[in-house]
Protein backbone atom coordinates (compact mmCIF):
# COMPACT_ATOMS: atom_id res chain seq x y z
CA UNK A 1 0.00 0.00 0.00
CA UNK A 2 1.12 3.49 -0.72
CA UNK A 3 2.49 5.50 1.70
CA UNK A 4 -0.16 8.58 1.77
CA UNK A 5 -0.32 11.96 3.84
CA UNK A 6 -3.68 13.29 4.76
CA UNK A 7 -4.61 17.19 5.62
CA UNK A 8 -7.89 17.79 7.70
CA UNK A 9 -10.20 20.59 7.56
CA UNK A 10 -12.99 21.58 9.89
CA UNK A 11 -16.29 22.81 8.42
CA UNK A 12 -19.91 22.54 9.93
CA UNK A 13 -22.72 21.77 7.27
CA UNK A 14 -25.96 23.38 7.89
CA UNK A 15 -29.57 22.26 7.25
CA UNK A 16 -33.37 23.02 7.58
CA UNK A 17 -34.33 19.42 6.31
CA UNK A 18 -32.11 16.97 8.13
CA UNK A 19 -29.09 15.78 9.61
CA UNK A 20 -28.10 14.22 6.44
CA UNK A 21 -28.59 17.01 4.35
CA UNK A 22 -26.78 18.87 6.73
CA UNK A 23 -23.55 16.67 5.85
CA UNK A 24 -24.33 16.43 2.38
CA UNK A 25 -24.07 20.01 2.11
CA UNK A 26 -21.21 20.67 4.03
CA UNK A 27 -19.19 17.91 1.88
CA UNK A 28 -20.99 19.31 -1.06
CA UNK A 29 -19.61 23.08 -0.61
CA UNK A 30 -15.78 21.86 0.50
CA UNK A 31 -15.61 19.86 -2.50
CA UNK A 32 -16.29 22.80 -4.67
CA UNK A 33 -13.02 24.23 -3.92
CA UNK A 34 -10.98 21.28 -2.53
CA UNK A 35 -9.87 17.92 -4.61
CA UNK A 36 -9.92 14.24 -3.94
CA UNK A 37 -12.27 14.81 -0.79
CA UNK A 38 -11.78 10.81 0.99
CA UNK A 39 -13.76 11.00 4.13
CA UNK A 40 -15.62 12.78 6.33
CA UNK A 41 -15.94 12.13 10.35
CA UNK A 42 -19.04 13.52 12.48
CA UNK A 43 -17.69 15.63 15.78
CA UNK A 44 -20.98 17.15 16.84
CA UNK A 45 -24.39 17.18 15.94
CA UNK A 46 -26.46 20.39 17.46
CA UNK A 47 -29.13 22.69 16.23
CA UNK A 48 -30.86 26.08 16.60
CA UNK A 49 -34.66 27.04 16.84
CA UNK A 50 -35.59 30.37 15.34
CA UNK A 51 -39.13 31.30 15.87
CA UNK A 52 -40.09 27.47 15.84
CA UNK A 53 -37.87 27.01 13.06
CA UNK A 54 -35.10 24.09 13.32
CA UNK A 55 -31.90 24.50 11.67
CA UNK A 56 -29.20 21.21 11.83
CA UNK A 57 -25.76 21.88 12.23
CA UNK A 58 -23.05 19.22 11.59
CA UNK A 59 -19.52 19.66 12.45
CA UNK A 60 -17.23 17.19 11.04
CA UNK A 61 -13.99 16.66 9.82
CA UNK A 62 -13.14 15.88 6.32
CA UNK A 63 -9.88 14.24 5.03
CA UNK A 64 -7.99 14.42 1.89
CA UNK A 65 -4.89 13.00 0.51
CA UNK A 66 -1.83 15.47 0.45
CA UNK A 67 -0.21 15.38 -3.15
CA UNK A 68 3.47 15.02 -3.80
CA UNK A 69 4.85 17.12 -6.53
CA UNK A 70 5.03 13.63 -8.83
CA UNK A 71 1.58 13.05 -8.42
CA UNK A 72 0.50 16.99 -9.10
CA UNK A 73 2.06 17.03 -12.62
Amino acid sequence: MPERTYKLIEIVGLSEESIAQAIRNGVGRAGETLKGLDWFEVTEIRGRIKEGKVTFQVKMKIGFPVMRGEEMA
